[in-house]
């Protein structure tokens, strides 16, 4: 497949095609191969999506585990598969079992295009490549949280339920007893107030440094 074609998918026109060359070319295939770019496309590809994250907001846990969920090999393996970055690596021909190469060539293609055309470009090629409506943290923070405390051999949580609504609105305060502390959440209906509750329990185990 000719250079053309992998710029049609990627959506970037190289100025050097040689970068895009590279970035496609796999050890077994050459000694000038993609593994410095896959190095410096790592911590570019961190920064971009660290940015984006950061941008939407939410607490360093949460915006910790959103990065992880984009950035990692389970993840850039299906989006290089998509693209179809996976059918113009440059390999040997006994080069088949090399797992690392799909996630890996998405770094080398995100490095080189932040060396071709810049950070801006970088990012535009991050930011219609990667799903970012799919990054908001696990909401079953109560399940999270009893899982936590069940493998430090804690109780599970219990939680308290007032109705503080009205007979024309419905609202449920939760109160949560945990490390000492009380964690009070209001919500339209009790599961959602539960939810909130665990949900700042957690960050505060967070701060504790998983010291119960």
């Amino acid at each position: 497949m000719s250079a053309s074609d992998a710029e049609k998918v990627l959506g970037y026109v190289f100025k050097d095609k040689d970068l895009l060359r590279l970035a496609l070319t796999l050890p077994s295939a050459s000694g000038e191969n993609n593994q410095q770019l896959e190095f410096f496309g790592d911590a570019i590809l961190e920064f971009i999506v660290s940015e984006l994250i950061f941008e939407k907001g939410g607490s360093e846990g949460e915006m910790t585990d959103r990065r992880k969920s984009l950035v990692s090999d389970a993840a850039l393996d299906k989006v290089s598969r998509r693209l179809g970055l996976d059918s113009f690596l440059i390999r040997s021909k006994s080069d088949t079992a090399n797992k690392k190469a799909i996630p890996s060539v998405y770094e080398a293609v995100v490095a080189a295009i932040y060396l071709d055309g810049g950070i801006k470009a970088a990012k535009k090629f991050v930011r219609s490549t990667l799903d970012f409506t799919k990054t908001e943290p696990d909401q079953n923070f109560k399940g999270k949280l009893q899982e936590i405390l069940q493998s430090k051999g804690e109780p599970c949580p219990v939680y308290l339920h007032n109705d503080v609504g009205t007979p024309q609105k419905h609202k449920f305060e939760v109160i949560l007893n945990l490390f000492g502390e009380k964690f009070r959440a209001e919500a339209d209906c009790i599961k959602a107030a539960e939810q909130l509750a665990a949900q700042s329990a957690l960050e505060r185990l967070r701060e504790l440094n998983g010291k119960l």
